[in-house]
């Protein structure tokens, strides 16, 4: 079959379409032949080495397509090993296209307990790019944040795949959605697709002007930050807020006042990708159809994958990049 292959890592380069084995499925695995396979920035942090991948190695994530052994057409949860506990992930978690080969390819190997039936209505480009925002961004919101309807949003960085999904959710349960982003480009599109308001955060008093928009001024009731400006965040939140964090793509390291945190009464709440049961309670929030589809950006077809993510990088799509093998 054909695949994606990186020998070594470093830049797009490294994703080289090639000739490769079928893959061979361990007892409880699945074969799927992939339709659709959706870009995410973790895979630009496994081509640059970060996850340590054995070489050489087909990354990848996210996929939809068909079961070889029954011919059902399903998504993939990208968790691998999540394990028996629903508060957080075993110590073997690790996500597909980390160590075991990815979704840049015509087929994956998956545990068949990560297959899920696709979406009724989607589109495979569509369907392959919900699973991991979706489920990320669904235990940020619902599971950790236990965001409600009638509750205040304020989402970090308006225009990523995480912040798009968390827009359409967070209208779906009935909350009132704001964003930051970039640009007025960005803040016009997340008006458009349901937030809102927003402010700009190339600003450096962004979380004052986003505190000012908030319902009665006081404060946003959860703030999901997917890049790391959470020293900055927890400056909009109301006393007693929530804010979730989820992502370092911006800073890995912040500096905290701890006096004013702990008599702001804030909660600050660590998250990463969900595991099967949130993507079970994700699936049933798209079936009610209340939840929008995930935007496409744009589809490269999958000897272009290296083109692909030059455009990921780059920084300038709103919504999903995804590969069609």
């Amino acid at each position: 079959m054909k695949a994606i292959v990186m020998s070594d890592f470093g830049g797009p380069e490294q994703l080289v379409f090639r000739e490769v084995d079928e893959p061979i499925c361990r007892n409880g695995w699945v074969t799927v032949d992939l339709r659709a396979s959706a870009l995410n920035w973790h895979d630009v942090l496994v081509r640059r080495g970060q996850y340590r991948s054995p070489l050489p190695h087909t990354p990848g994530a996210d996929g939809a397509g068909v079961r070889t052994d029954t011919g059902e057409e399903v998504v993939i949860l990208p968790s691998l090993f999540w394990g028996d506990r629903h508060d957080a992930p075993a110590a073997d978690f690790e996500i597909l296209g980390d160590h075991v080969a990815g979704t840049y390819a015509e087929r994956v190997c998956v545990p068949e307990q990560c297959l899920a039936p696709k979406p009724a209505g989607y589109s495979w480009e569509e369907a392959a790019a919900l699973p991991l925002v979706g489920v990320t961004s669904y235990r940020a919101l619902v599971t950790r944040a236990g965001l409600s309807a009638g509750e205040s949003l304020l989402i970090i960085g308006a225009g990523g795949g995480v912040a798009t999904m968390a827009l359409s959710l967070a209208t779906a349960l009935g909350a009132q959605a704001f964003v930051t982003a970039s640009s007025e480009e960005k803040l016009a599109r997340a008006r458009n697709s349901g937030a809102a308001g927003g402010v700009l955060h190339s600003r450096e008093d962004w979380p004052g002007q986003a505190k000012a928009l908030s319902p009665g001024g006081d404060g946003f009731d959860v703030i999901l930050d997917p890049v790391g400006l959470w020293d900055r965040s927890v400056e909009a939140l109301r006393p007693g807020g929530r804010v979730v964090v989820l992502g370092a793509n911006v800073a890995e390291h912040v500096t905290m006042d701890v006096r004013r945190f702990f008599f702001g009464q804030y909660s600050l709440l660590g998250t990463t990708m969900g595991g099967p049961g949130d993507f079970r309670g994700l699936l049933n929030l798209v079936a009610t159809g209340a939840v929008a589809a995930p935007t496409i950006a744009a589809t490269y077809s999958l000897a272009d994958a290296a083109q692909a993510h030059r455009r990921l990088e780059a920084g300038d799509t709103i919504g999903k990049i995804v590969l069609v093998p």
